[in-house]
């Protein structure tokens, strides 16, 4: 398995670094070498801290928390809209709102706004607005929905958030370091590992790479959520099996 990944991130590029020009000195631990002028992360470092990473999530997944994934850079958005809706999980994939975790009950409270436009754009009520009514209203929506669609199931403060780019997230970082919110993050030499609570050492430009490095993370998510829906259905299970037995054991009493 673990020779599979090595060769997966590899092919994907995942070891490639930023020139080394614009290096951050607090990487030098996950750097293994340069070669014309481009930094070459350590794979063994990367696979460390993404195995270390996947852990983690499938222990917050498995005690029922939610996990945010956020990356809004081009390379990234679809990729963190696609493995968070795999995993069930809340994501950030077009622009951060700053305060969605600071001052999560007023970000929160704009959902309420954001369904009511949605019951007005699908019923017949649309039709009695102005032409210049309507366009608002639509435009209104759009902006909405491509801020905090991903945001809908995080009905609370998620326990883990996962970042790629911590430099270009910055404010996401800083809220979730702010309320003690644990943070997880493909991070490329220019970045400061000191930021983040479990980097994984990475190349965050390459779409192949930052797909390979989600999907992982999501598989970790999703192991966690099966294991928590599996016990639950034993749980469910145990009472039922024991009935019959309860009703065996009553039955002399009764007679008697």
């Amino acid at each position: 398995m673990a020779d599979s990944l090595v060769q997966g991130l590899i092919e994907a590029g995942v070891h490639f670094g930023h020139r080394a020009s614009r290096w951050n000195p607090k990487m030098q631990p996950y750097i293994y070498a340069r070669k014309n002028q481009i930094h070459i992360m350590d794979i063994r470092e990367t696979v460390r801290g993404l195995l270390r990473a996947k852990k983690y999530l499938s222990q917050v997944a498995a005690g029922g928390s939610l996990v945010l994934f956020v990356g809004t850079k081009r390379q990234a958005s679809a990729t963190i809209e696609r493995e968070a809706l795999r995993s069930k999980m809340p994501y950030v994939a077009e622009r951060w709102l700053g305060g969605a975790l600071t001052n999560f009950r007023t970000v929160r409270s704009r959902m309420s706004r954001l369904e009511e436009l949605e019951a007005i754009r699908s019923g017949e009520e649309l039709q009695f607005y102005s032409k210049k009514m309507q366009s608002s209203l639509n435009r209104e929506y759009r902006k909405m929905y491509r801020n905090l669609n991903g945001l809908r199931s995080m009905n609370r403060l998620p326990e883990c958030v996962v970042v790629i780019d911590p430099k270009k997230e910055k404010n996401a970082i800083r809220e979730a370091r702010k309320l003690g919110i644990t943070t997880v993050a493909l991070i490329d030499t220019d970045c400061d590992p000191d930021d983040v609570d479990l980097p994984i050492p990475g190349n965050d430009d390459g779409i192949r790479s930052v797909e390979i490095i989600v999907r992982n993370l999501a598989d970790a998510v999703v192991q966690g959520s099966a294991n928590v829906a599996a016990q639950q259905k034993q749980a469910d299970a145990a009472p039922a099996e024991a009935a019959p037995a309860t009703e065996e054991a009553a039955a002399p009493a009764g007679e008697g």
